[in-house]
């Protein structure tokens, strides 16, 4: 399976907290909830269309025990997710966790070059990292990752947890892009490898 991960960051690059005030408020973070504002159906249709190449999920402890609260909860008939996000396989990173709630649910510990390595060496389409910034960043710099989507609000906020780490090296190659109505840049990348590097030699080679 491909490891594709999706991340909503403002422009700084910030990707605590975008669903509400009271999503993440770790280390006195006050900003969240700014990703809501700019919400639209564009987005919503792009967000499903890429859930509908998942054939797992996988998460951070954090952001698993917050999913686990909240989705099984939602009863609206009409809600696009919810389905097949309590439907679809769980995985789990955590040295902590000893069991899941929401099933089917498995806990990956240990190393993640070997637990989420046998994943993606599993066959199968995605299995797909939504929010869990600091497992996403981890895996990006333990180069396990295939596709990076960027979904990049209108923002500037100052404040809060960066996804990238500083220890990352990571080349990318642009394979789609749009802007919605509300102004989300949405960005998907395949990752190819260590950033590629050169030396400037004036404008002869450009």
């Amino acid at each position: 399976m491909k490891i594709a991960i999706t991340q909503f960051v403002t422009l700084d690059g910030v990707s605590q907290g975008p669903g509400s005030a009271d999503e993440d408020t770790t280390g006195d973070f006050e900003r969240g909830g700014w990703f809501v504002p700019h919400l639209d159906e564009v987005f919503v249709q792009r967000a499903s269309d890429w859930l509908d190449l998942a054939d797992g999920l996988l998460l951070g402890r954090r952001t698993y025990e917050a999913f686990a609260r909240d989705w099984p909860q939602i009863t609206d008939p009409d809600d696009p997710f919810t389905g097949r996000m309590n439907a679809l396989p769980k995985y789990v990173v955590s040295n902590t966790l000893t069991e899941g709630t929401w099933n089917p649910t498995t806990v990956l510990r240990g190393d993640i070059g070997e637990t989420v390595g046998a994943l993606r060496a599993a066959p199968g389409r995605e299995l797909q990292v939504h929010g869990s910034a600091r497992l996403a960043s981890s895996l990006l710099a333990a180069g396990l990752v295939d596709t990076l989507r960027l979904v990049i609000t209108p923002s500037i906020i100052g404040q809060g947890r960066r996804l990238l780490s500083d220890d990352a090296d990571v080349g990318l190659r642009l394979t789609d892009h749009q802007i919605t109505p509300r102004g989300l840049v949405v960005l998907e990348y395949e990752v190819t490898g260590p950033a590629p590097l050169a030396t400037y030699e004036g404008t002869a080679h450009l």
